[in-house]
């Protein structure tokens, strides 16, 4: 098995790796990952997402994060830039002169090491040594792989962040469009296995990453946050005639094909509700959706941002749907 070593860290690449599915070729792949006040998530999520899935670009959809997660996630995709050759900054070879300027916009200098790779350091105030050591980390890890970050300028919610992160997907040509959260729960090691199964499949436009599907499971959960979960997508599968076992999966790919199909900017749910819309959204459209087993582990740094105003939108959106279906349904 192929491995990379990541800091301290060794993870499998290449042949197969932990969850036995090897690497695919569905194109050109992006996840979205909305982020807010997810910083300290940075460096171990991403570093373990490129290195199990080279290849992959990641788009984070940043609300103004108050701890300056955007900030750093700017520097890290700097330096990103720097390595692969993407527009955005300069990297001058065979000299070992700082070049100041290279990338003003995130307070770093360039330099060249004998070997002929870049190096860079803090120029100002603004980027600290530590994110560059950060950044130069979670660059060791990728291979053929961008990040991107989009800023807005306020907390606007999940659903927002995922449509705004579709539409620049869509609008830059990727094949497949994923959506993956920061915070540790979703485990690069299971994306791999939600692509592979979009590749073996190829009448398959949705792939879900399912707790609730044989081989699924949850760790270190609260009981009352399981029951929660399992309550809302059994009644959201009821009240809307649905065959999902796990309707509030955030885990998921999408074939750029089936997004093109549906209204984006028509959706209102900006919750966690938003997967159970986008799911019924999908199906509406004529899609294929298959689930496959993953674990979800609970987060380990930073903060839920799960509260009850969350649950009552998702009550409310999904009992407005079905009493809409069974509307419509009774008027045939």
């Amino acid at each position: 098995m192929g491995r990379v070593k990541c800091g301290n860290v060794e993870y499998g690449r290449n042949e197969t790796d932990e969850s036995g599915v090897k690497p695919v070729s569905l194109g050109r792949v992006c996840v979205v990952m909305p982020t807010y006040n997810e910083r300290e998530n940075l460096e171990p999520t991403l570093s373990e997402l490129f290195a199990r899935n080279p290849g992959i670009d990641v788009l984070i959809v940043d609300d103004s994060s108050p701890d300056g997660t955007g900030h750093a996630a700017d520097v890290i995709s700097r330096v990103i830039a720097a390595r692969t050759g993407v527009p955005g900054m300069r990297v001058l070879a065979k000299t070992n002169s700082p070049l100041s300027g290279a990338a003003p916009a995130t307070g770093l200098e360039c330099f060249v090491d004998e070997q002929g790779a870049p190096v860079f350091a803090s120029s100002d105030a603004s980027v600290s040594t530590e994110e560059v050591a950060r950044a130069h980390r979670v660059n060791q890890c990728t291979n053929g792989s961008h990040l991107h970050v989009l800023h807005r300028k306020a907390k606007q919610g999940l659903g927002s962040a995922y449509v705004q992160g579709f539409s620049w997907a869509l609008a830059h040509h990727y094949d497949v469009i994923c959506e993956m959260d920061m915070d540790g729960s979703h485990r690069p090691a299971d994306l791999r296995r939600i692509l592979g199964e979009l590749e073996r499949h190829p009448e398959v436009d949705v792939v879900l990453g399912s707790r609730r599907v044989p081989g699924g499971r949850t760790e270190d959960w609260p009981w009352y946050r399981d029951a929660i979960s399992r309550a809302g997508s059994l009644y959201s599968r009821v009240m809307l005639g649905l065959d999902i076992r796990d309707m509030t999966s955030g885990f998921r790919a999408y074939r750029a094909s089936v997004l093109r199909r549906i209204d984006l900017s028509s959706i209102e749910a900006n919750g966690y509700v938003f997967q159970i819309d986008m799911t019924r959204r999908v199906i509406e459209a004529g899609a294929i959706v298959k689930e496959v087993p993953i674990t979800f582990p609970e987060r380990t740094r930073g903060h839920s941002k799960m509260d009850g105003a969350i649950v009552r939108e998702a009550m409310s959106r999904v009992t407005r749907w079905g009493l809409q279906r069974r509307f419509k349904r009774n008027k045939r």
